[in-house]
């Protein structure tokens, strides 16, 4: 058998694998809106794809002091609502016939950016919950259920989205915020408040370019970020003109569309 971690862990496991679930059983919902309702092409597929994850970078750098100095479980349930609330705006604008594709890109924007904070704070929450000695533990079961979110989610949503339409999935992955907001907040117990320095410190542009220089001095730390860098940057650039090309020009299904990103996600899930 497994090695327990505890009741708080297992609520703070299943919120997270809720949430998951509901991202990838959403996968690429925007961008198969955009192609199928709004005729979008691979430009603005793109743009769709890019603008989440570049203002929510940009919005990182303030967001960082601001979750360092506040109890992590009421952020992450904050940003959780934020993203229920940004996701559901999706099917209430389709069903009032107010669909569009700046729409789309401002919700992707807001998501983006609740994303980054989410995670910020639940990296330091898992470090509260659990023992140093059982974070490697910890950390594979995440790992595994990442995995098999990415395996499963894809082929499962997107057959979903064919019989449904891309709406219904953005609306389910939505209530998957909700409940793990919900799983958040079950944790109970006490969490204490981060202790404050007397003077909060205020993002300067001096911090950011420590950080560059400090990634950037370590052979290790290098090394890493530009292997990271390259492989997301590359998978990034092919995928919003992948999805063009096999739901527009090919005629693919989306289920289909999704079988093809979901199956070699099987390896991840091996390694994890």
């Amino acid at each position: 058998m497994g090695r327990s971690l505890g009741r708080q862990f297992r609520w703070f496991w299943a919120a997270y694998a809720i949430s998951t679930f509901g991202t990838w059983l959403a996968f690429d919902a925007f961008a198969l809106i955009a192609i199928l309702a709004l005729d979008a092409g691979p430009a603005e597929v793109s743009m769709l794809a890019a603008a989440g994850l570049a203002i929510g970078a940009v919005v990182a750098v303030p967001l960082g002091p601001w979750v360092e100095f506040r109890r992590k479980r009421p952020v992450m349930i904050g940003m959780d609502l934020i993203r229920f609330a940004a996701l559901m705006n999706v099917p209430a604008a389709y069903v009032l016939g107010w669909q569009s594709f700046a729409q789309l890109l401002v919700v992707a924007v807001v998501v983006g950016a609740a994303d980054i904070a989410f995670t910020a704070a639940s990296g330091a929450s898992l470090k509260a919950l659990v023992r140093p000695e059982d974070l490697l533990v910890a950390n594979g079961r995440f790992e595994a259920t990442t995995w098999t979110a990415t395996a499963l989610g894809p082929p499962l949503g997107t057959a979903a989205i064919g019989l449904v339409g891309p709406v219904t999935s953005v609306a389910a992955n939505a209530v998957s915020f909700l409940l793990s907001a919900a799983g958040i907040r079950a944790i109970g117990g006490r969490e204490p408040h981060p202790a404050r320095t007397a003077t909060p410190p205020r993002p300067r542009a001096d911090d950011l370019l420590e950080g560059w220089r400090y990634i950037l001095a370590g052979p290790a730390l290098r090394s890493l970020f530009f292997n990271t860098a390259l492989v997301n940057g590359l998978i990034m650039a092919a995928s919003p003109l992948l999805a063009v090309l096999m739901l527009g020009d090919l005629g693919f299904a989306p289920w289909q569309y999704g079988l093809a990103f979901g199956v070699p996600c099987i390896g991840g899930l091996i390694g994890s």
